[in-house]
């Protein structure tokens, strides 16, 4: 038997009728109804047929691509071929991008599932399986009647509402007009179809159940609902049967295995929306061509056609506008979308002659109808966790840009790093313009390992203005190399191959082999505390934000020296001000460790520093203190990749402040926290107080209890002014402290400006206790530490 729908679209056609195009669209806008009172018996023989046939989808999207992000769900399908295997469902579940997903029947048998099509624009896809896989369970096919859809029908809605494997729900069609739902503004939206209503009530888990009549025929596929009332919204099944009849076609010519069938499906890259006549003469339809429509179409037609909007680029764009109401198309007049996606099926790649109406005026087109599947990406390359391809027809009509651009579906590691989004579209990299997916390769193959290049992006929520960041390229591999994955539809599968020859890719710079000559350990250790701040939780010990401890031996008070240059010292001072009222330091600051450093005993500063501080105040050691440490000090950003967040890593970026313990021309050593440097494999990048330079780092020893690690790098990275500017800190590993001597805790903020609080020992050999985190981390133990009140002077 032929397809209704095909055969609609050729005698129309051909023969331009005007009785048979009203006899068809009267079809399509309000079938006849058919009084047919269903009992109670004939819906349980419906029933015993269908749900036997109705399946439970459990699908993972494995990389997110286009509008879809990864991640696993479950939904619902029926058997519409059983001989060849075939089961419809939504396109949402069956996703554009790459997934792995299998059918469980009501027996429980679990078989594995293959997507073989998924519509560019509708709600629907197909998966297809292997029939003799089903060994224990009798089930028939659920065949599909659009045609049996009208208002007032009783329906069943039969899926795995909620999660609960099977589930019945009861409803009455409502409406057959309907305004394609608008799920979300940068994700998937059906659009230029009609949807039908009914207030059934489903909710998740029901997407792609079958909705049938009491003779067990679907007459429409459930697609969505509104989460604040019980309507359910159902796809029409007039595209879906020429979609099967083209998948059948394509598995009888082999009967080995599946091909990549060719679905013809046409666009010219326009939304459009079905208004009412009282809306149209609102936008300037003449009172002629309204009185002609009414004429020609079927009395249940109430509006027509009008453009909503076009995308940017598209073969409506520059001749269609928002406003104009379609009138004809290829002579034939058209108010319903069944008929126009089919005149635009039957012509890809052709010219169409389009009249329209706009304000009044009448005008008459040609345009190329586009075919549908050459804007729908089915390659995307993964590189550093990052997922980008082709900017889809779907994403291009959410965000009003060009279909093709390099869009960003997934950050990843690299990209998310820099501060790339999810949605971003890249313009330029490395300084050369962007606009084709194979343009990035070719810069990327480029770039060497470990170097930082300029990025720009723009993103649909700020569309006119580009952002710049600064990308480091992966100096670790942490991820496979870049690769592009292309979708095999006779499979299934996305096939993989090398996106840039490897060679291509060398070390730019890098640190060298500081293990030798050092008893390096690697430990990947369970990390504590917060990534910005960390408060002892029993009260023994407060670690503050920005601060490194150290013990001076200038404890004098506040009527000691001042520096005779006040304007120069002023320039790294932090003082007391900076405190908020609470006497909690409110600059930027990221330092988690406390550590003492004895400075220079008083001996060998004395001649120089008294006859330069006569006078001084508290303050003015405070600002000494900074000016003394302020070379040693470092700031650390470390960032972990996700695919190695393990052992307690509970997240993926980290601040802190850790200072220089060794630095000659071949070597240097920063110590640090555990809590900033949670794990080796890590990415390490060193910002020094002393030079403004940042170099990267490598973690060389993580003490497998105490908290603090070892970093290092290579001071030839410094360059020879800034490998002069830094130096090593003195270390007094046993300090006298006393109950009640005074210390300058100093560190750095943000801006690596040193900042410091004047502190007093209230226990120099305080036991740490602290408490058990909610997850699972780094926690110090067995440790004896110096405790401080740091409280407003």
């Amino acid at each position: 038997m032929g397809d209704p729908l095909e055969r609609l679209g050729s005698e129309s056609a051909l023969s331009g009728s005007e009785s048979n195009l009203k006899e068809d669209l009267c079809m399509e806008i309000d079938p006849p109804f058919q009084e047919n009172v269903a009992t109670a018996e004939d819906w349980r023989k419906a029933l015993n047929k269908v749900v036997p046939a109705a399946v439970v989808l459990r699908t993972t999207a494995c990389r997110a691509f286009d509008t879809e992000s990864a991640g696993a769900s479950y939904a619902t399908g029926f058997v519409v071929d059983k001989r060849r295997g075939i089961i419809l469902t939504n396109r949402h579940v069956v996703k554009p991008g790459p997934v792995i997903a299998e059918a469980m029947f009501l027996n429980r048998e679990e078989i594995p599932v293959h997507p073989i099509y998924r519509d560019p624009v509708h709600d629907f896809g197909f998966f297809c399986y292997d029939p003799t896989a089903i060994q224990f369970l009798n089930y028939e096919e659920i065949p599909l009647a659009p045609e049996a859809a009208c208002v007032g029908l009783e329906i069943r809605v039969v899926g795995n509402d909620s999660g609960e494997k099977v589930s019945i729900l009861a409803g009455t069609l409502a409406r057959l007009d309907r305004d394609a739902p608008h799920y979300k503004r940068d994700g998937y939206n059906d659009f230029n179809t009609f949807y039908m209503q009914a207030a059934s009530g489903t909710k998740g888990g029901s997407s792609g159940s079958p909705v049938i009549d009491c003779q067990g025929r679907a007459v429409a596929l459930n697609a969505g609902s509104k989460s604040s009332s019980a309507s359910a919204f159902f796809l029409p099944l007039e595209r879906v049967m020429r979609a099967l009849r083209f998948l059948q076609m394509g598995k009888d010519s082999n009967r080995d295995k599946w091909e990549t069938v060719s679905i013809p499906r046409g666009t010219l890259q326009a939304t459009f929306l079905h208004k009412g006549f009282d809306e149209t003469r609102r936008l300037g339809l003449q009172g002629e061509t309204e009185q002609m429509v009414r004429h020609a179409m079927p009395p249940g037609e109430t509006g027509m056609l009008v453009v909503d909007s076009v995308v940017p680029g598209g073969s409506a764009h520059t001749h269609l506008e928002p406003g104009d109401v379609l009138v004809r198309v290829n002579g034939e007049v058209i108010t319903q979308f069944l008929k126009m996606e089919t005149l635009l099926d039957d012509n890809v790649d052709k010219k169409i002659e389009l009249q329209i109406e706009r304000g009044g005026t009448s005008l008459t087109l040609n345009l190329v109808v586009q075919d549908l599947h050459s804007i729908t990406p089915d390659h995307f390359l993964e590189v550093s966790g990052a997922v980008i391809h082709p900017l889809s027809y779907q994403q291009a009509r959410n965000f009003r840009f060009h279909c093709g651009l390099v869009y960003v579906a997934e950050p990843g590691y690299m990209l998310f790093r820099a501060g790339v989004p999810r949605h971003a579209i890249i313009k330029k990299f490395a300084g050369e313009e962007i606009s084709l997916l194979d343009e990035l390769i070719s810069v990327l193959s480029k770039l060497s390992r470990g170097a930082r290049v300029p990025l720009e992006y723009i993103s649909y929520m700020d569309r006119h203005r580009r952002k710049s960041v600064l990308v480091t390229i992966d100096r670790h591999e942490w991820y496979a190399p870049a690769q592009i994955y292309r979708r095999d539809d006779s499979s299934g599968l996305w096939i993989a191959k090398p996106a840039i020859q490897t060679e291509s890719l060398k070390q730019s710079s890098g640190i060298s082999d500081f293990g030798q000559g050092l008893t390096c350990e690697s430990v990947m250790s369970s990390g504590e505390a917060t990534q910005m701040e960390h408060t002892n939780q029993d009260g023994n010990l407060e670690l503050i934000d920005g601060v490194t401890s150290m013990e001076t031996s200038y404890e004098h008070s506040s009527e000691e020296l001042q520096s005779q240059d006040d304007s120069v010292i002023g320039n790294k001072k932090r003082r007391v001000s900076d405190l908020s009222p609470d006497g909690i330091v409110v600059a930027d600051c990221s330092l988690h460790e406390t550590a003492e450093v004895k400075l220079e005993d008083q001996a060998r500063m004395d001649d120089e520093v008294l006859r330069d501080y006569q006078g001084a105040t508290g303050a003015a050691n405070a600002s000494f203190a900074e000016s003394v440490i302020e070379p040693t000090l470092v700031m650390f950003e470390v960032h972990v990749p996700p695919s190695v967040m393990l052992d307690g890593v509970h997240a993926q970026h980290f601040f802190g402040t850790g200072f220089i313990i060794y630095h000659s021309k071949d070597m240097g050593l920063v110590a640090v926290d555990k809590n900033t440097v949670a794990i080796s494999a890590s990415d390490v990048i060193l910002s020094f107080a002393a030079f403004p330079i940042e170099i990267p780092g490598e973690v060389v020893f993580l003490h497998p209890v105490h908290n603090y690690a070892f970093v290092a790098y290579d001071p030839k990275d410094l360059g020879v002014v800034g490998a002069s500017m830094v130096r090593a800190a003195e270390l007094f590993p046993e300090p006298a402290l006393r109950r009640g001597d005074s210390v300058y805790l100093i560190g750095l903020s943000r801006s690596l400006q040193a900042t410091s609080r004047k502190s007093i020992v209230t226990n120099p050999c305080a036991a740490l206790n602290i408490g058990s985190a909610d997850c699972p981390r780094y926690r110090a133990t067995n440790m004896e530490v110096i405790e401080l009140d740091t409280g407003k002077e």
